[in-house]
């Protein structure tokens, strides 16, 4: 009841119009039941650069626990038998291979509103993070409308269609602040449209304040918020190397997103848990789940021999329904009889300094 009555004064307070357009594409939340012999492989409505499982390194043994040192081994199997929830939230796999266990819900605020509060699941860290950045916007610009958090992910994480990624609670999409706060009509162009401050105030938050891992955006949106940025007297070098920096730079280019930022935290306990849990997973059957990407000549047969798995429990886990049909690149969640030694374990998370300027100008702290 919370949550609703925040969601309808949050509503209240908004231009008409301003929740009339949701950020991004729709996402459902069932699986598709679709055919392999589609040589296509467009499962995919987003940008390659949201595939984080391609361009990462699968690690092995982690080089020491840095962010889930208060917990041995043995206390943790034991949390992991007989009390899961109070582990709190557990990223497992990749962002774009992946899924989520406790996962924590954005609620509703005066600084933002969840415009698809069923999509509004992530880690514990990404709602944390969220939230930060949020009010320092609201803090800044008072008479604001308050920010829209489109989709974070589901409340088990895993494909949310018809995204690359949101799949491990880390990801989250936000529409952009306008001038009039009302959003533009489809196919008018954003940039000519958007309020370069609040969206600078925002991805100022994100860069100094959590640990973002990058921000996705169409070229013509970071021209904009670059030329804001050091009009308002930002450092020029600190500027640059958030946009400019080539593959280290945190602001990435990504064209199907002119509407919105696609935002990538680290949550460093989350991700370190689910490295962790991955041997555990065969002690609770429930969560002895791996992640199948389907290839040409697969069928339901061949992908339940090939996993340990039975047809019957892959239907059921993808909630399909009647005479199934597979698509090249369809992801399918496979639960086992048996230990993974399939399941792609990520490199071990290391947080790298929040990169904040050399000087902060008085100009950008008094907004």
């Amino acid at each position: 009841m919370l949550i609703c009555a925040a969601a309808f004064a949050a509503r209240a307070h908004a231009p008409e119009g301003f929740f009339d357009d949701p950020v991004g594409v729709y996402a459902g939340s069932e699986a598709d039941e679709l055919d392999a012999s589609n040589d296509a492989d467009d499962e995919d409505g987003d940008d390659a650069e949201e595939a984080e499982s391609e361009s990462a390194e699968p690690g092995t043994a982690a080089p020491g626990i840095r962010y889930s040192a208060d917990m041995s081994d043995d206390e943790l199997q034991k949390l992991w038998k007989d009390d899961l929830s109070s582990l709190g939230t557990i990223s497992v796999g990749f962002a774009d291979q992946g899924r989520l266990i406790n996962a924590a819900r954005m609620a509703q605020d005066e600084a933002w509103v969840c415009q698809r509060p069923e999509l509004a699941y992530g880690t514990q860290e990404t709602v944390d993070a969220l939230e930060t950045a949020f009010r320092a916007v609201h803090k800044q610009f008072p008479n604001s409308a308050p920010a829209r958090l489109s989709h974070i992910g589901l409340a088990d994480g895993g494909y949310l269609k018809p995204h690359r990624s949101h799949q491990s609670g880390r990801d989250a999409d936000i529409g952009f602040f306008y001038r009039d706060d009302r959003t533009p009509a489809p196919r008018v162009r954003r940039d000519k449209l958007m309020d370069p401050a609040r969206n600078w105030a925002l991805i100022r938050a994100l860069v100094t304040e959590t640990d973002v891992q990058v921000i996705l955006v169409d070229r013509s949106i970071q021209k904009v918020l670059k030329t804001y940025a050091l009009s308002a007297g930002e450092d020029k070098g600190w500027v640059d190397s958030l946009f400019s920096g080539g593959r280290r730079a945190l602001v990435q280019h990504a064209r199907r997103h002119k509407d919105h930022f696609h935002v990538r935290f680290y949550s460093p306990r989350s991700q370190e848990l689910g490295r962790r849990v991955q041997p555990l997973l065969a002690q609770r059957p429930e969560q002895n789940l791996m992640l199948y990407k389907v290839r040409h000549g697969d069928t339901l047969g061949h992908i339940a021999r090939h996993t340990n798995s039975t047809i019957k429990l892959i239907q059921i886990a993808n909630k399909m329904r009647g005479r199934t049909f597979l698509r090249l690149g369809q992801q399918l969640r496979v639960p086992l009889r048996g230990p993974c030694t399939r399941c792609p374990l990520p490199p071990a998370v290391v947080v790298p300094p929040r990169r904040v300027p050399a000087v902060a100008t008085s100009a950008v702290a008094a907004g």
